[in-house]
């Protein structure tokens, strides 16, 4: 369970700024099949009927054309997309960009007609191309074609690749020698095979091409059982696989908000793989039948949909923690990690006390923390040395008290996730989850710099590749104001899951005050994840702050009503920025006649409005409620203007931060 909660939940949205389209190609028209670009003005047609496609997706078809049947290589797609100093997950964005570029050409990746991969390498465009160049400046709309090099031109006018050149003579020999060597050593590999020396075999041809995985994403179980009542099951056996394989360090695990997506969803592995960035895929099936349960696993190399490792258990309920730790060992040793030592003897579950805390992790992902707590208290009741249990416990109290209006009987609901935190602690310390739910709830909700600061290292520690303990001590380090690791850390995190936290990099980068970069990353971002609330809720932000106000205004219109978004426009085309600003803040205040509103949420929308006394009554008054976001004043580009005042710098010393100056 993460502790994402923490963190504020953005808005709906989507409207980017637009972007120049870059010089393409010698002709600006470009035929190939029954498809026609026009790269001047970023148009895909096909029989004349216009196709959306979206701009990082162009640009790449652009490139691609360009090249006009040469080598593609990933790392140039990169230089082009995105530039060397943007952060954003590559890998990605580039299987994404060309998955959609297959949709609109109705491209086949197997019996490829346009785009071509190249395994390991890149991609190439294959089809004959036919370049017309218009002549716009003369307002003649003749068309003359334009034959670039590298091509040969057809009798039918066609631009087709041009044969890529024949072996030497002498070539070819010493290509016939090289091939008697490879029969021969097929030979070999059979003796070897029949002999079954895996560890020779393994040392021998460990660099010569043997698929190796580095990145795994554990896809939801699928529950054989008939009865979807048990889908809890099948969700908490792939929670428990996927915590207990990012144990290992040296193995990047996605996190199971990047995974759960893809439930019930029957999508090619190779198409899955490219999304979630990874090269290894772990899928199965679990079927519950009392307290015996049937698991079947099995291991694929993603790229070339390669099946490298399967089996099948049948065990007691009973022993399902050994299993779990088992199949996780025998799973870094299919993928050639080292095992150097065996995993710690798992504290033995009564198998009722598992399925109520399975069932309780099933309603807290739902978002159903209150029924989760009862799941969570029945396995306590049966097994009171449980520390999963009381972990989840705590976590559903902090949920309680970080998603309520604030009330003098929060402050029991926190001690009680406090005390239910220390005894998960206390029995089992090696629980980086346990660590990095103390250091976030220490921190944000205790103010407790110090045990914050210190419980983030330690989750770190027991767990490097955990994405959520990264991005909760980036948080905690921006606070400290030790901006440049803090920096390191969410690139750390967005490095380990891109999809945990998109908005994060970009958020960091404007506590940083890197503007331009951080609006790159986020462009980037929304257009791998364009549904991502909190890209968009950042992404007004940073439009506020470099002053680019029509876009910021239009990205948060798309967070109102259509009413209201009418409203604020108007606001803006009466009163530019200003009136924008005074509108916002008049309409938060209308808000509280209808629900609770933070008063952190109005300090901002005062500081947008340049009203300083205003501000830090509202920052007093969050001191008072004590909203765990009032962390975050160190960092906050629209607190700027009131950072050098005294009350602000009261607020910052009873959070016992450093100075904000």
């Amino acid at each position: 369970m993460k502790v994402s909660y923490f963190f504020a939940v953005g808005k709906p949205g989507a409207i980017l700024r637009p972007e120049e389209v870059p010089a393409a190609l010698p002709g600006e028209v470009v035929k190939f099949g029954e498809f026609e670009l026009d790269c001047s003005r970023y148009q895909l047609l096909r029989a004349g009927r216009r196709i959306k496609l979206e701009k990082l997706p162009m640009e790449l078809l652009i490139l691609l054309l360009e090249k006009q049947g040469r080598l593609v290589t990933r790392e140039e797609i990169v230089d082009r997309l995105w530039g060397p100093d943007v952060f954003v997950d590559t890998e990605h964005g580039i299987n994404t960009a060309i998955r959609k570029i297959r949709n609109v050409l109705r491209d086949d990746p197997e019996r490829p007609r346009f785009v071509q991969t190249v395994t390991g390498k890149g991609y190439r465009f294959v089809a004959p191309l036919n370049l017309i160049t218009q002549q716009r400046e003369s307002g003649n709309d003749n068309r003359t074609e334009a034959v670039p090099s590298g091509t040969t031109q057809t009798q039918t006018g066609l631009l087709v690749p041009r044969p890529m050149p024949q072996p030497h003579p002498r070539g070819r020999g010493l290509l016939r020698k090289a091939a008697m060597v490879l029969v021969g050593s097929i030979g070999i590999t059979a003796i070897l095979v029949g002999l079954n020396v895996r560890g020779l075999r393994q040392q021998i041809f460990a660099h010569a091409g043997e698929p190796r995985i580095h990145s795994l994403a554990v896809l939801p179980l699928e529950n054989l059982s008939g009865d979807p009542a048990q889908e809890y099951f099948a969700d908490g056996m792939t929670d428990e696989l996927t915590t207990r394989l990012a144990q290992n360090q040296t193995l990047r695990v996605i996190s199971r908000t990047s995974v759960m997506q893809y439930k019930k969803v029957h999508r090619p592995l190779a198409d899955v793989a490219r999304e979630l960035g990874v090269d290894g895929i772990l899928e199965g099936s679990v079927e519950r039948s009392g307290n015996r349960i049937h698991l079947n696993a099995q291991l694929i190399y993603a790229p070339h949909e390669r099946h490298l490792w399967a089996e099948s258990y049948d065990r007691d309920l009973s022993d399902l923690a050994a299993l779990q730790s088992e199949l996780a060992q025998t799973i870094a040793r299919e993928v050639g990690l080292t095992t150097t030592q065996s995993p710690p003897a798992a504290r033995r579950i009564r198998p009722e006390a598992y399925d109520a805390y399975l069932l309780g992790r099933y309603y807290w992902f739902g978002g159903k923390a209150a029924k989760s707590r009862e799941y969570f208290e029945k396995a306590i009741q049966l097994q009171p040395d449980y520390a999963a249990a009381h972990a989840g416990l705590a976590d559903s109290y902090f949920f309680e008290v970080v998603s309520s209006p604030p009330k003098p009987e929060l402050q029991e609901t926190l001690k009680k996730g406090e005390q239910s935190l220390r005894q998960a602690l206390a029995l089992d310390d090696s629980d980086a989850h346990a660590h990095n739910t103390m250091a976030a709830s220490s921190y944000f909700l205790g103010w407790d710099v110090r045990v914050g600061e210190r419980e983030s290292a330690r989750a770190i520690e027991l767990n490097p590749r955990d994405a959520e303990a990264h991005y909760v001590r980036s948080k905690i380090l921006f606070g400290l104001r030790r901006d440049d690791e803090a920096l390191r850390e969410q690139r750390l995190s967005m490095e380990l899951d891109p999809r945990l936290h998109p908005a994060g990099l970009g958020e960091a980068l404007m506590f940083a005050r890197e503007y331009d970069a951080a609006i790159a990353e986020l462009r980037a971002r929304a257009e791998v994840q364009p549904e991502d609330q909190d890209v968009h809720e950042a992404l007004w932000k940073l439009y506020w702050q470099k002053k680019m106000y029509a876009e910021s205004v239009r990205e948060l219109a798309t967070t109102y009503a259509p009413k209201s978004a009418a409203e604020l426009q108007d606001a803006f085309r009466r009163g530019g920025a200003q009136g924008a600003a005074e509108w916002q803040l008049a309409h938060t205040k209308k808000l509280q006649a209808q629900m609770y509103v933070s008063p952190f949420d109005l300090a901002h929308a005062a500081a947008r409005a340049g009203h300083k006394e205003e501000t830090l009554r509202y920052l007093e008054q969050s001191c008072e409620e004590h909203v765990p976001w009032l962390v975050f004043i160190g960092n906050q580009p629209d607190l700027d203007l009131i950072r050098s005042e005294p009350r602000f710098q009261a607020i910052i010393r009873k959070l016992g931060l450093p100075s904000a100056m």
